[in-house]
């Protein structure tokens, strides 16, 4: 057996079927397009992984079960340095999991800012790739709920709250199967240039059906199981648009389900967004016919998410203890107390937030905010007598300095 790390992991590859194409308003594209997008094309048919076994060299093996072992050991980290229940645990799987969609998201070349995702989920902000990758945390919410059975209906509830109020997208379309043709790469007019054409869309439902008995398998090594199912969700390319986010939110629920990780969520798309290139040539490998790169790049990834998301926790904390240590003194029932916790998962706050989250009153919302403030824990950054919004900007900066660290791994 090869112990190369450069072996094949053999899949069954993509076959191709012929089908005839005519632009639907050819008068909307230059004689020449029309032309060229006129006639047959391929588009490629998905082989079944209901039944697939890997053939995995003992190099392969030792690394998949090292990158397993470290993010288990990254989520018994959070439980171990928050305490199982500690009041911070689930803001802190919410701003692990709002990472996560960031780096997502930005592997799609949606790129917004820690304080801009804060503002958006206040309903303070108006960046549109905020508000955008927004709908990547719901997904990625969805995909944790859902974990415990999924099924064709979770998947299309993942797409559903992932597109269903992002600008541009028909909202009849958010969590429904595509019912057109779609491809990747060039050609406006039609998919006979393409790099890419995904599965006709009759052949989604089987195809999905087929990718969720490989996900209910229980012999199969989860990080595999992860790997191998994104790559092909994204080959069978079930929707018109989300596809990608749509995967990666699967990667999360497959992990979830799995029992991999339980207490946080795995920023394991800051990994892969450190070398797009080489992500997007293992999708293609897969394709081919060879699941080592995809299984290799998710490894690779999961031990860079296991590193820095624990470095994340770890400096989060920090900041939550120091605040602790501003706000002692205060009498033990103060709201200030709980909104503590609270600002882990979402720095920038306004009354309307607490009041909805906490079930804080107006007035004792209020008073916990001036509290933090004049503690020096909060800073009312809006200036404005009404709307006014405060924000924790030590949490920030380490939010900040987290996707600073990714980006330099990029350049590197």
């Amino acid at each position: 057996m090869p112990t190369s790390a450069d072996a094949r992991i053999p899949v069954e590859p993509v076959s191709f079927e012929t089908f005839d194409w005519k632009p639907r308003v050819p008068e909307m594209y230059s004689r020449a397009e029309a032309e060229r997008q006129t006639g047959p094309y391929e588009a490629a048919v998905t082989a079944s992984i209901a039944d697939w076994t890997p053939r995995i060299s003992g190099e392969d093996s030792a690394d998949i079960e090292d990158a397993t072992r470290q993010l288990v050991e990254f989520d018994n980290h959070a439980q171990r340095t928050l305490g199982t229940d500690n009041p911070a645990l689930g803001p802190m799987t919410a701003i692990l999991l709002r990472t996560e969609s960031a780096s997502s998201s930005q592997i799609e070349q949606l790129t917004t800012s820690a304080k801009q995702l804060a503002l958006a989920e206040i309903d303070e902000g108006d960046k549109v790739n905020a508000l955008t990758v927004i709908g990547n945390v719901r997904a990625m919410e969805a995909a944790l709920q859902l974990a415990d059975d999924i099924s064709e209906s979770s998947i299309l509830a993942m797409h559903k709250a992932l597109m269903i109020h992002q600008r541009g997208f028909d909202p009849a379309d958010a969590g429904r199967f595509r019912d057109e043709q779609v491809w990747i790469g060039p050609g406006q007019a039609g998919p006979r240039m393409a790099e890419f054409v995904a599965p006709h869309h009759d052949r989604i439902h089987g195809a999905i059906t087929d990718l969720v008995k490989f996900i209910q398998r229980q012999d199969v090594s989860v990080l595999v199981q992860v790997a191998v199912s994104h790559a092909q969700f994204e080959t069978v390319h079930p929707f018109p648009d989300g596809n990608g986010r749509t995967g990666r939110a699967l990667a999360q629920s497959i992990l979830r389900s799995k029992g991999l990780v339980g207490s946080t969520a795995v920023p394991i798309s800051a990994g892969l967004l450190v070398d797009t290139a080489r992500y997007f040539a293992a999708l293609g490998a897969f394709r081919q016919g060879d699941a080592g790169p995809i299984v290799r790049e998710f490894a690779r990834a999961s031990r860079i998410a296991a590193t820095t998301g624990s470095r994340l926790v770890d400096e989060l904390v920090a900041q939550l203890e120091d605040s602790r240590a501003k706000i002692a003194g205060l009498r033990s029932d103060a709201a200030a107390w709980r909104v503590l916790p609270a600002l882990i998962g979402q720095p920038a706050v306004n009354t309307r937030y607490l009041m909805n989250k906490l079930g804080l009153g107006e007035m004792a919302a209020l008073r916990a905010l001036d509290a933090l403030t004049d503690r020096g824990v909060l800073t009312e950054s809006s200036g404005r007598g009404r709307n006014r919004v405060w924000q924790h900007r030590g949490i920030f900066e380490v939010l900040d300095a987290y996707a600073a660290a990714i980006r330099r791994m990029s350049a590197g």
